[in-house]
């Protein structure tokens, strides 16, 4: 099963190879990682989406507290979450096709940032299940050039948070 897990760990050198290290010796695959300083700039929010059983997940979460440079760790999976992810597609398109796949790319709340046919590029935000169908629907109009994934961002609904240290 797919699983979020939004990690706070120290805004230093080393402290993502660690962690990524840790995936890698266990034989864990993680499909996307996405890492940006907090409020605090000691303290780096670490989304990843990782697979696996919840006896998986539950080892990776417990590994992961036990590395010096983590701070707070939750799988977002389980509860109500916010997710998105910003997709950045090239389609090579017939000129003819260019105003319906604009009309498309805005029904999809996206933003059409070059609409030369050969290069037909848009910008879509939503979740990664959003986006693969976005894809989908916009792939069957022209040859596929180019396609760039910033990896889930993410947050629990509500008041939960991660403890950042202030």
């Amino acid at each position: 099963m797919r699983h979020i897990i939004s990690i706070l760990m120290a805004n230093e050198a080393g402290a993502l190879s660690r962690v990524a290290g840790m995936f890698s010796a266990r034989g864990y695959n993680i499909e996307s990682l996405n890492v940006a300083p907090t409020q605090n700039p000691v303290v780096s929010r670490l989304t990843m989406v990782t697979t696996g059983s919840d006896a998986v997940i539950d080892q990776i979460n417990k590994q992961l507290r036990k590395l010096v440079d983590v701070v707070d760790v939750a799988d977002l999976t389980g509860g109500a979450h916010i997710e998105r992810e910003v997709l950045l597609l090239k389609l090579d398109l017939p000129a003819e096709d260019v105003d319906s796949q604009q009309a498309t790319v805005r029904s999809l709340g996206g933003e059409v940032l070059d609409d030369t046919p050969g290069s037909f590029t848009v910008e879509l935000t939503g979740t990664g299940a959003e986006l693969d169908d976005a894809v989908g629907r916009l792939a069957e109009h022209g040859r596929l050039v180019e396609l760039v994934r910033s990896g889930a961002a993410a947050m629990a609904c509500g008041t939960t948070a991660l403890k950042i240290p202030q």
